[in-house]
């Protein structure tokens, strides 16, 4: 089967990590169409179930079989897994990279060994226990990864809980793995560029400045936060960086990983994306939100959070209640109703 085109016009997206305390290892993260509404889905993968790639053109990829049971959150169908977790505690995503990404183009003598690139996060998640294995399979060369669709050229962050996680690009269909050290992703340009760009912003600080003397005049702050003046708060992947790269840096290590799960939210909610910013006067097209859902990953304890542009109540989906060996592949979508209603403060 051939994947269908045009999946995704336009995606933005923020990703952050967090360790509570106790040790407790956590990766979160916003997804947005600014083009088009995606709709999302939380898709149940059991152990033994057998699995197979799209390729770009007429014909199937390779054939897989999940050796570990998967709670993912897909966009579009429910094997494009943007986000997900496995019960060994391995999670990753897929973020857009427009311009810079490119793969090895699609070789039907290689189809045995194909894997599409928007059902890596799949393939990853299904077969290994931790980021050293993916990354050892993936180096091997035991598969090949294409693209199904030609204006969704993604790269992956790939996580486990110790903690450890790391960055895939792949340029003129060469892998490169970033250790990420910083614990922050966004799209375009790559990863190093990102890092280097920070250098920008080495005047940022939290807090406030001090009040100065300009000749015989005296200048001191407006508000609170003077520290941050200058932080950049577009919605373009580099500003998002070196936003997300501040707030998560001056965040105070919480005691739980619960109490971490709820701090990842309010740190991601300064990555909502307004509808209208993002296109032509008048142009807006007529979705909740330009940032349709936004995930938090609790590696330590299997548990999967969301929440989404049509309902912010937060949900959790606990891998410990599954039996993976009984139950059946399925899907489901985040909302059954596109509008939820508000619930009314009754006053006695």
């Amino acid at each position: 089967m051939a994947a269908t085109c045009n999946v995704f016009p336009a995606i933005a997206c923020t990703g952050i990590s967090m360790t509570a305390k106790d040790g407790s290892y956590i990766q979160a993260r916003t997804i947005e169409g600014a083009q088009m509404d995606l709709p999302g889905q939380y898709v149940i993968i059991p152990r033994g179930q057998q699995l197979q790639s799209f390729t770009p053109v007429d014909g199937n990829g390779m054939k897989f079989k999940a050796k570990y049971g998967v709670v993912g959150l897909a966009v579009v169908r429910r094997e494009f897994i943007a986000e997900g977790i496995n019960e060994k505690g391995l999670s990753t995503g897929l973020f857009f990279f427009p311009n810079y990404g490119s793969y090895k183009p699609f070789d039907a003598a290689l189809r045995e060994k194909t894997i599409g690139d928007l059902q890596l996060n799949q393939w990853m998640l299904t077969q290994f226990a931790t980021v050293d294995e993916a990354v050892a399979a993936i180096k091997s060369g035991r598969v090949r990864i294409v693209g199904l669709d030609k204006l969704a050229v993604v790269h992956w962050r790939i996580g486990d809980a110790s903690g450890r996680q790391v960055v895939l690009e792949i340029i003129d269909g060469v892998l490169h793995f970033h250790e990420n050290r910083i614990g922050v992703i966004t799209n375009a340009p790559d990863f190093k560029w990102h890092l280097t760009n920070l250098n920008n912003y080495v005047n940022l600080f939290p807090g406030d400045a001090n009040r100065q003397i300009l000749g015989q005049h005296e200048v001191f702050p407006m508000g609170g936060n003077s520290g941050f003046l200058g932080l950049p708060g577009d919605a373009t992947p580099p500003s998002r960086f070196v936003r997300a790269a501040f707030y998560r840096a001056t965040a105070p290590q919480l005691a739980t990983a619960f109490e971490t799960v709820k701090q990842c939210f309010h740190i991601l909610n300064n990555f909502d994306i307004p509808i209208g910013t993002e296109h032509s006067w008048g142009m807006a097209p007529d979705i909740p939100s330009v940032t349709h859902w936004t995930s938090v990953i609790d590696l330590t304890h299997r548990k999967v959070y969301y929440k989404t542009a049509y309902n912010s109540n937060i949900r959790c989906i606990e891998l410990d209640g599954i039996n993976f060996k009984t139950i059946k592949y399925q899907a489901h979508p985040f909302d059954k109703l596109k509008e939820q209603p508000i619930e009314k403060v009754i006053i006695e």
